[in-house]
């Protein structure tokens, strides 16, 4: 397993957001004007892309926000997500980050809580399906909302 930062939307990362969010989740508005400045991640086996998401500064200092996290049908519940999260966690300090974001979808909630991340605010929908805020700190002070 390995992986590859992009300082633009690869087709490899647009053709499995494709696949999961469009054609599985049937989200309609999967690409916006964020993947323009995101930095994004492909996780592949050997040379076959299986898994993507993007991060990008969120004004705040230190602050990023991660999202678009998606792994090929065929090979969830092998980890790979835990392997995407993680290798997007590194590249965001080496970065400066000290805090990520995320707008989980209410049902991998549990997936972000064993990586260490924490839900904040209400959930709220995102074209009809429900999501929740969730951050983690990477830095060792504790901060409080």
């Amino acid at each position: 397993m390995n992986f590859k930062v992009y300082s633009k939307l690869p087709a490899e990362a647009a053709k499995i957001r494709e696949t999961v969010f469009v054609q599985e989740q049937g989200f309609r508005e999967e690409f916006d004007t964020t993947d323009q400045f995101a930095s994004h991640l492909v996780c592949y086996d050997r040379d076959l892309p299986i898994g993507t998401c993007r991060y990008f500064k969120d004004g705040a200092d230190g602050h990023f926000i991660i999202g678009r996290i998606a792994i090929l049908k065929q090979y969830r519940g092998k980890n790979i997500g835990s392997f995407l999260l993680k290798a997007a966690e590194q590249e965001i300090k080496k970065n400066g980050g000290k805090r990520i974001h995320l707008h989980s979808q209410e049902q991998a909630k549990e997936f972000y809580k064993k990586q260490g991340y924490q839900e904040y605010g209400d959930t709220d929908s995102e074209q009809g399906c429900p999501h929740i805020w969730m951050y983690k700190n990477l830095s060792s002070k504790k901060r409080h909302f």
